[in-house]
């Protein structure tokens, strides 16, 4: 049964769901967005059309009805597992090419939400651990060229840039040392914040733009172009969607235990399709592929408010703060340093997920040492020489020229050949649901 509040409270821990997501909802576009050259009003655009996004994914999950909407308190928004793929996409096809896979990704989670608990056994921790190691290992390079400075700039690696980017680091440390509960949970955010503030002290920061900005303006669909379609940009986007759904199932189990609320299959299913349904609109407004925030379950579990209305509240919050340009213009201000300290820290987290989900793996038996050996060693070796397979037909390459597919694929074709009929977890079968809560909070951790 849901639980009844005050207004008043309900709208309060409504804005604090939003600020323990709004960190790591912005750095995505700014991440994104500027390794696909956007800047100024198209970068600060990108950032209200992802607010409004999250927003209205948000809305999606809570509107439980006979098609879609799980009815658990569950805030969206763009994982860091999506981040890398994006970037690849983006400097191969711009903003069209990353709109085009997402939308055909957000196809892909609708027709697997209905029997996608009956495939998943083809994705076990040994694989889905390698995916996710490979792709937060790409991401690393992208937070070490944000802390010096910026690709390019005359300044990179000045003793400014790095002083703002490990003070960032820094801060964030201290905070997850010394706090805990709600402060720990926005550390990424205030750090930011802090950051800015310094660079701002430093001469770094104009403020120019956010005074030339309006206070309300609506978004338009496709606002950076058509939808283009690329194989190997598809299914790359829908290596990420897959792996989403896994990480999207320990949510659920994680908030129907601390909400008390058992789910069904069927329940599942619908948050599969809401999902399906939030990256498809992800696509359709140029910005990202949405999925749960585990963050927001460790809040619900805090404050032990379990009611839809609360994350309602978050989703109509977001939503606003997308129409409104000067939130945006605000967000781009960040200099490139300040956003290195911090992705420096989320991105590892990244990895660090991986090895979490690695740690369920049976590593006595050689077949899954080598399964994770050449998963990611493929995937690396691709991304730090695309030019390997450059002499293969054009349809092998359209497999072998990103490295997170690349890798993907040989993790999965490998657990086929040498895991078939076996058990690859060391721990007991009843014992894994309780073990995919812990490792999603680390997956998309933000």
């Amino acid at each position: 049964m849901e639980q009844t509040h005050s207004k008043g409270k309900i709208v309060s821990l409504g804005i604090q769901h939003m600020l323990a997501m709004y960190g790591g909802a912005v750095i995505v576009p700014l991440i994104v967005g500027g390794a696909v050259g956007l800047k100024g009003a198209e970068l600060a655009l990108l950032v209200s059309i992802d607010l409004v996004a999250c927003g209205i994914a948000t809305l999606l999950q809570a509107w439980k009805n006979r098609f879609f909407g799980i009815g658990l308190p569950i805030v969206m928004g763009c994982t860091f597992t999506a981040v890398s793929p994006m970037i690849i996409i983006g400097k191969s096809y711009g903003m069209p090419g990353i709109c085009g896979a997402i939308l055909i990704a957000g196809l892909v989670v609708l027709a697997l939400s209905t029997f996608f608990g009956k495939i998943r056994s083809l994705f076990p921790p040994v694989v889905v651990g390698s995916v996710v190691m490979i792709i937060g290992i790409t991401l690393i390079p992208v937070a070490v060229n944000n802390l010096g400075g910026g690709v390019g700039v005359k300044d990179f690696g000045s003793p400014q840039n790095l002083t703002l980017g490990f003070g960032v680091l820094a801060l964030i440390i201290l905070m997850n040392r010394f706090f805990k509960g709600f402060m720990q949970t926005i550390s990424i955010l205030l750090s930011i914040v802090v950051g800015t503030l310094a660079a701002a002290f430093m001469g770094k920061v104009d403020f120019s733009s956010v005074g030339q900005s309006g206070w309300f303006s609506l978004i338009a669909p496709f606002s950076f172009g058509a939808p283009t379609f690329h194989l190997d940009a598809i299914i790359a986007m829908s290596i990420v969607g897959i792996v989403s759904m896994i990480e999207t199932t320990g949510v659920y189990l994680a908030l129907s235990e601390i909400c008390g609320k058992k789910i069904d299959e069927k329940a599942m299913q619908h948050g599969y399709r809401a999902e399906g349904l939030a990256i498809l609109l992800g696509g359709f407004f140029n910005a990202f592929p949405y999925t749960t925030f585990s963050q927001n379950v460790g809040l619900v579990q805090m404050t032990r408010v379990k009611s839809r209305s609360v994350t309602v509240v978050c989703g109509v919050a977001l939503v606003a703060l997308g129409l409104i340009p000067k939130i945006g213009a605000i967000t781009v201000l960040i200099p490139n340093a300040v956003i290195g300290g911090a992705t420096l820290a989320m991105f590892g987290m990244v990895i660090a997920s991986g090895v979490r989900m690695l740690g369920k793996v049976d590593f006595s038996r050689q077949e899954n040492l080598l399964i994770v050996a050449c998963a990611v060693g493929i995937g690396m070796g691709v991304t730090v020489q695309p030019a390997l397979f450059a002499h293969f037909p054009s349809l092998i390459q359209i497999l072998t020229n990103n490295g997170i597919v690349a890798g993907s694929l040989t993790a999965l074709i490998l657990n086929l050949i040498l895991n078939a009929g076996r058990r690859t977890s060391a721990e007991p079968i009843d014992a894994a649901s309780k073990q995919m809560i812990a490792e999603t909070s680390a997956a998309k951790e933000v």
